[in-house]
């Protein structure tokens, strides 16, 4: 009986997680479409639905002009230039999705208010953002769950 509840238990929250980030994911799950007619592909991968190729190297490359964008979290949906991409940085984009499943809604105001900070105090609104630095210390170590 304790085994049957916990299950229950933890099917709810991973259901309430994924409903509480689908506002944003939809974003995402838009641009599939797009990526299949243009020849890229789309997979699920442990509970993320993976899309690469196609038009997302174009849309990738515009996000911010003369840095590369290998890949994006969308929610609970992984945007990439390519499989390798995809797969190189499978465990940093992870963390990202924990992010959004923490954060829901407020994290795309947060990621972004986190830029700005950095921007104002004169560095690299990438790599000083408090979301990267978490996903990059997190998924340095290992820690994608």
């Amino acid at each position: 009986m304790i085994c049957s509840t916990w299950h229950t238990v933890a099917g709810v929250r991973k259901a309430f997680k994924y409903c509480w980030v689908l506002p944003v994911s939809c974003i995402g799950i838009v641009l599939i479409p797009f990526v299949i007619l243009s020849g890229g592909a789309v997979s699920f991968t442990a509970g993320v639905i993976e899309a690469e190729g196609g038009i997302l190297p174009f849309l990738l490359s515009r996000f911010r002009p003369h840095f590369t964008i290998d890949a994006m979290t969308i929610g609970h949906v992984i945007i990439g230039q390519n499989r390798e991409s995809l797969v190189l940085c499978r465990d940093h984009e992870r963390i990202h999705v924990r992010q959004y499943e923490r954060w829901g809604l407020l994290f795309l105001p947060l990621y972004l208010l986190s830029s700005t900070a950095a921007l104002l105090r004169g560095m690299d609104p990438y790599r000083e953002n408090r979301f990267e630095k978490e996903a990059f210390r997190a998924s340095s170590a290992g820690m994608t769950q």
